[in-house]
């Protein structure tokens, strides 16, 4: 699917989830028919996905973490996949530099870091190494509530 401009812009105003599509097309003087249209076109292409995201930092007991993965297989398109079906997992991206794959991982109180690595982490196989950043202050750090 290609992504014109209008897209462009349509995908601009959705950043205020709640905006009308009413709204969206008076301000881009096109149909509000059009808006829908368009806006469901990207989602059915998975290009666009509107969603409810938090602050972890302003839901008491919850933290973010990255986690950097060492894999000892090349099949990381594969374990990406899998990874991203762990518990807590929101976002697996294959990378370059000393890991293979980056994890931001969404922890609450009952589900920690230690829990992370020895219920979910542990089962998956050609893991060679992990570490783990801690974020302490995010800034625009926005997740989809997944817990």
């Amino acid at each position: 699917m290609k992504i014109d401009d209008i897209n462009f812009e349509i995908i601009k105003h959705l950043q205020d989830g709640r905006k009308s599509y009413k709204t969206i097309a008076q301000r881009l003087g096109i149909s509000e028919n059009t808006v829908r249209t368009r806006v469901s076109k990207l989602m059915q292409e998975g290009i666009l996905e509107i969603s409810g995201l938090v602050d972890p930092e302003a839901i008491s007991g919850h933290r973010v973490v990255f986690v950097g993965v060492k894999l000892s297989t090349l099949n990381l398109i594969d374990k990406g996949k899998e990874f991203s079906k762990l518990r807590g997992v929101v976002s697996v991206s294959v990378v370059t530099g000393r890991f293979d794959l980056m994890l931001m991982v969404l922890l609450r109180e009952g589900f920690n870091l230690l829990e992370f690595y020895t219920q979910e982490v542990y089962r998956l196989k050609g893991v060679r190494s992990v570490e783990t950043f801690v974020v302490y202050k995010g800034y625009n750090l926005k997740v989809p509530y997944i817990l």
